[in-house]
């Protein structure tokens, strides 16, 4: 018996031949050699039948379930926006907490700056970026985005009902379009003197003497009769009054819409403000949030501009005159423009180079999944439909 002890201490294979050895030397009666094979096969072999547990169901996310989120943000209204007691809301703000919500997500919001937000996301120190963070191809290199919820595009903001000042009645004497037809003018009224010259200077007393004399003889009476005056002569040959009698009905016609052009750009301009479209942006002071996709647009435009901070710095260098045009994200423009400047900026009913909003995730992050079909889910919904609404209004 103490040698069938210490069988059962052995692994079950090696019990059974230990056992057979035993039977044949030791004669083991056949009822002790039972009782050592199934002490050998363990006592899962002879418990009874146990009912299983109801299966638990998996964690929502991998590991993500089992710790508390990081979550970035910075403030970016009507997409996400910091309260006083330091609670978060917005556009983005929400969406999270649906989405996360229906993920079983714990997490905490840390807010932090733009390039905070891509460059923490992409080393993994924050397990998402939520604000009005918008995809692009250089961020696409370092972090993964989620399917878009939003899509808009840039916007221009200006001053509100800009007053006339002169120097913009000067920068529109400098543009090359007045230039080229006062230059046009000139050199047509030198041609038409000339040619007075030459018809006259022997006929006529006023344009003859030296041709220095004789040509700024000329040209005086036909920059006089341009301006519709009168010259202190007149030519006497024929062919003299017919170039006379031409150049007076072109200097009317010249002269009349000549001042009807810049009557109706000075006026546009008092009335619509200096910048009205994309077109004027390459002309006037432009300015950009430093890091945003609106950098990008005007490099490559080739759009001279300034550099601000934050959104509300570029709107107050608008609201004290020291810029002209304002390029932003066009619902964050809005709503500023509504909420902290009204009265003193607007913002243009244009939207140029398109641009999706998604939230950020480290690469091959285990929320990407989840977190896409929770995203495309919500945004379908009517809840989407009345949280655009709240924030930025029908669309």
């Amino acid at each position: 018996m103490r040698a069938i002890g210490r069988v059962l201490h052995l692994r079950p294979l090696v019990v059974r031949d230990r056992v057979r050895a035993l039977a044949r030397d030791r004669q083991v009666a056949a009822p002790v050699l039972l009782a050592a094979m199934l002490a050998a096969a363990g006592p899962a072999s002879v418990r009874p039948a146990v009912a299983q547990p109801a299966a638990q169901p998996a964690a929502p996310v991998g590991t993500a379930a089992d710790r508390v989120l990081i979550i970035g943000t910075k403030e970016a209204p009507p997409f996400a926006m910091r309260a006083a007691d330091g609670s978060w809301s917005g556009i983005s703000i929400e969406l999270w907490h649906h989405v996360a919500d229906d993920l079983h997500l714990r997490y905490r919001f840390e807010e932090t700056t733009l390039e905070g937000l891509i460059d923490d996301t992409a080393s993994g120190s924050l397990d998402a970026a939520v604000a009005a963070l918008t995809v692009t191809a250089e961020r696409e290199r370092v972090v993964d985005f989620t399917q878009p919820f939003y899509t808009t595009g840039l916007g221009i903001a200006v001053p509100n009902n800009a007053t006339f000042a002169w120097w913009q009645l000067l920068r529109s004497f400098l543009s090359p379009g007045f230039l080229g037809t006062l230059l046009a003018l000139s050199g047509i009224t030198l041609a038409v003197g000339s040619l007075v010259w030459l018809v006259e200077r022997r006929q006529t007393e006023h344009f003859g003497g030296p041709v220095r004399t004789g040509l700024i003889s000329g040209m005086w009476w036909s920059a006089l009769t341009l301006a519709q005056a009168n010259p202190d002569a007149a030519p006497r040959t024929a062919f003299g009054r017919i170039v006379a009698f031409a150049w007076i009905l072109t200097s009317v016609v010249a002269i009349s819409v000549f001042t009807a052009g810049i009557t109706s750009q000075l006026t546009a301009r008092q009335l619509q403000g200096v910048v009205h479209g994309l077109s004027d942006l390459r002309s006037v002071r432009v300015g950009a949030v430093d890091g945003t996709a609106a950098l990008g647009y005007l490099s490559r435009a080739r759009i001279e501009y300034r550099v601000f901070a934050t959104p509300r710095d570029g709107l107050n260098a608008l609201k004290a005159g020291t810029l002209d045009a304002f390029v932003y994200d066009r619902p964050l423009l809005a709503w500023l423009a509504k909420e902290d400047f009204g009265g003193y900026v607007q913002v243009l009913d244009v939207t140029f180079d398109r641009q999706n909003y998604a939230i950020a995730l480290p690469m091959d992050s285990a929320l990407r999944v989840p977190l896409n079909e929770a995203v495309v889910e919500a945004v379908r919904t009517e809840w989407w439909q009345d949280l655009i609404a709240k924030y930025i209004g029908k669309e």
